[in-house]
């Protein structure tokens, strides 16, 4: 029989390991996919037949080819019928189940509320959308997920056509809410206009980013500012030519000089290309420079994959038939192993 010293010390060391795991998966640079389908369709839609969550073969082929994230998407009016009032039973199970299988797969999760800054026609910080209804929101998920590092919050996707200052108060009303639910977990936070990295600090209407986004308050001081950067001439990742890839390449240099002015940390949460040469070397080139940055960045996750994608949609990489695609070997191919680890604050 073990002695109760040593049942003692055998607790302490699994609590030590398990903290460190649980450090370690939250600091680890991502390298992820965002796995598309939950975000699919307009309204709630009919699960199954409008929208669907990764499977479990698709994770365990992103998990086999080195990716060690996923970026989920989802709707909010699915998750959240009513504002205000509980999570609807079933799309809760389903966004849980997900979420199980990719932490299963050995991957982080990163929660992202597809939405673009509104609720269905309407705008956080409306009146039919207060800011309130959007940290409820955060609230209720925090509460779900705080138990996992493994899990990270992406406040929202891409907010536009909201003043960079209103984006603000929202963000920061989320976070307080995240926090008080007891989260430590990382959040990522995005700026308006798309958040692109190109236009970062470029001074519009209601305020640059790069200015606005330093009033973030996070009470656990543990966030990054998600940006996303494609490479087609207006960076909307709307074409299969990739002729700004230098441009988005120097975006993503200017903006990681933006972080360490700052003392912030980044995350690159969506970039892409197709097959082009071009934007094969672009791809290459910012990953490379994600992966080498390690003490500002905390990782990519490329756009994108998922069941529905079709065959011929230039920036899937989804696996098909012929094989693996050419976009795979390129998000990698400037990889150090085990170079790249975040530092947290």
């Amino acid at each position: 029989m073990r002695s109760s010293f040593g049942t003692s010390l055998s607790r302490l060391v699994a609590a030590v390991l398990a903290v460190a795991v649980a450090g370690s998966t939250e600091a680890a640079c991502l390298r992820g996919v965002n796995l598309a389908g939950a975000e699919f369709g307009s309204g709630r839609g009919v699960h199954g037949a409008d929208y669907i969550y990764p499977s479990p073969e698709t994770v365990a082929y992103f998990a086999g080819k080195g990716f060690n994230a996923v970026r989920l998407p989802f709707k909010w009016e699915r998750l959240q019928p009513r504002l205000g009032r509980g999570f609807d039973r079933e799309e809760r199970q389903r966004l849980s189940a997900a979420v199980a299988e990719i932490r299963r797969a050995g991957m982080t999760v990163v929660l992202d509320v597809h939405n673009y800054a509104y609720y269905g026609s309407a705008q956080i910080g409306s009146a039919d959308v207060p800011v309130s209804a959007f940290a409820d929101l955060w609230r209720r998920l925090a509460a779900d997920y705080r138990d996992d590092a493994g899990v990270q919050f992406g406040l929202m996707n891409e907010p536009h056509d909201i003043p960079a200052v209103q984006w603000l108060s929202a963000a920061n009303a989320a976070i307080a809410a995240i926090r008080k639910a007891g989260a430590k977990n990382l959040v990522l936070v995005p700026g308006t206009i798309w958040s692109g990295a190109h236009s970062w600090e470029r001074e519009l209407p209601g305020g640059a980013n790069g200015t606005v986004m330093l009033g973030v308050e996070d009470p656990a001081g543990n966030f990054a500012y998600e940006v996303h950067q494609y490479l087609d001439d207006d960076f909307s990742g709307t074409s299969p030519r990739c002729a700004r890839a230098d441009d988005a390449v120097a975006a993503l240099e200017n903006f990681t000089g933006w972080l360490r002015r700052n003392g912030a940390r980044g995350f690159l949460g969506e970039f892409g290309g197709s097959a082009d040469k071009a934007c094969l070397d672009g791809l290459a080139r910012m990953t490379a420079h994600v992966d080498g940055q390690p003490d500002v960045w905390t990782g990519w996750t490329y756009w994108a994959a998922g069941e529905w994608w079709p065959e011929d949609e230039p920036l899937n990489i989804q696996p098909r038939p012929a094989g693996e695609r050419p976009q795979l070997r390129a998000l990698f191919s400037g990889r150090a192993p085990g170079a790249c680890m975040a530092l947290r604050r």
